[in-house]
C-alpha cells in the first residue's frame, strides 16, 4: 500500500483481473495520481483478450470516499480551465471502465460516496455488504455530481438521480438494490468472497469475443424503435457470431458433450 501505487491489478490464468483501489489510509479517495493510474490501468485491461472478467476493490474498511480532501483543497486553488481539464480525466477514466470488453463487477464494502459511485455504476454489476453506506455527498459541498452522472442516471433512472443528486441523502444497501445501483446484497465480507467466485465461474464457461460483443449488443439495441432496420442489424449479429471460431467451437462442443476450449 502506497500513494505511489494507489491501484494495483492482477491477473490470473483463468481470464480474471481483480483492480485494487490500494489507498486504505485515504478511504481510497480519488486524486488525480489514482485517476491516472486508474486509466492506465483500463487502457491495459481494453488491450487485453485474455480477460474475461474484471473485479472492482477497494481495499482496506472502505470501497471509495470520493474526491480526496488534498485534492479538493488544490482544486479550489486551480483556474477553471484547469479544473476542466481534471474533470476530463475523471470522465475520461469513468468512460474507459465503461466501455470496457470484460464483463466488470464491483465488489463494495463500507463507504462508497461520491465519485466512488461513479465507478460502482460504470461496472456491469455490484454486489455490497449489508452495511455498506452510500451518497452523493457533492452538493453539500456546492457541487454537482456531473462527470459520473451518465453512468448513475443509466443505472438508476432519472427520477431517482434527481432525489439523490439533490438532498445528498445517505442511504443503505437494502435502497441501493432497490433502486438498480446494486444487483445483490451479501450478509458479510465472507457472502463478497462467495459472490467473486460465482462470478468467476459463470464468466468462466462463456466465450470471451462473445462476452465482448454481448455487451456491445446492448448499447447498441437500448432505445432504438424495433424497425427493419434493427431487426436487420441483429439479424447479422448473430450470422456472425454463428460463422466465428468460437461460434463454431461452442455448437461443436455441445453437440459433442464436452467443454469448450475457452471453459478449460
Amino acid at each position: 500500500m502506497s500513494d505511489d501505487q494507489p491501484v494495483r491489478l492482477e491477473t490470473t490464468q483463468d481470464g480474471i483481473a481483480i483492480v485494487l483501489l490500494d489507498r486504505p489510509h485515504r478511504k481510497n479517495a480519488f486524486d488525480e495520481a489514482m485517476i491516472a493510474a486508474l486509466s492506465e490501468t483500463f487502457d491495459t485491461l481494453a488491450a487485453s483478450d485474455q480477460v474475461r472478467l474484471v473485479f472492482l476493490k477497494g481495499a482496506g474498511s472502505d470501497f471509495c470516499a470520493g474526491a480526496d480532501l488534498a485534492w479538493m483543497e488544490r482544486q479550489g486553488r486551480h483556474t477553471r480551465e484547469d479544473n476542466e481539464t481534471d474533470a476530463l480525466a475523471l470522465a475520461t477514466m469513468l468512460y474507459k471502465l465503461w466501455s470496457l470488453p470484460q464483463m466488470t463487477v464491483a465488489l463494495v464494502q463500507g463507504g462508497a460516496y461520491g465519485g466512488g459511485l461513479g465507478l460502482i455504476a460504470a461496472c456491469d454489476q455490484a454486489v455490497a455488504v449489508d452495511g455498506a453506506r452510500f451518497a452523493f455527498s457533492e452538493a453539500r459541498l456546492g457541487l454537482t455530481p456531473a462527470t459520473i452522472s451518465p453512468y448513475v442516471i443509466e443505472a438508476v433512472g432519472p427520477r431517482n438521480a434527481r432525489a439523490l443528486f439533490a438532498s445528498a441523502a445517505l442511504f443503505d444497501a437494502a435502497h441501493a438494490l432497490k433502486i438498480g445501483l446494486l444487483s445483490a446484497v451479501v450478509p458479510d465480507l465472507d457472502g463478497l468472497a462467495r459472490a467473486e467466485e460465482t462470478y468467476a465461474r459463470q464468466i468462466g464457461a462463456c466465450a470471451p469475443g462473445a462476452i465482448a460483443d454481448a455487451r456491445q449488443l446492448v448499447r447498441d439495441v437500448a432505445g432504438r424503435p424495433i424497425d427493419g432496420a434493427l431487426r436487420t442489424m441483429t439479424a447479422k449479429r448473430i450470422a456472425d457470431r454463428r460463422a466465428s471460431a468460437e461460434g463454431r467451437e461452442g455448437l461443436a462442443a455441445f453437440l459433442s458433450k464436452r467443454k469448450p476450449d475457452w471453459a478449460g
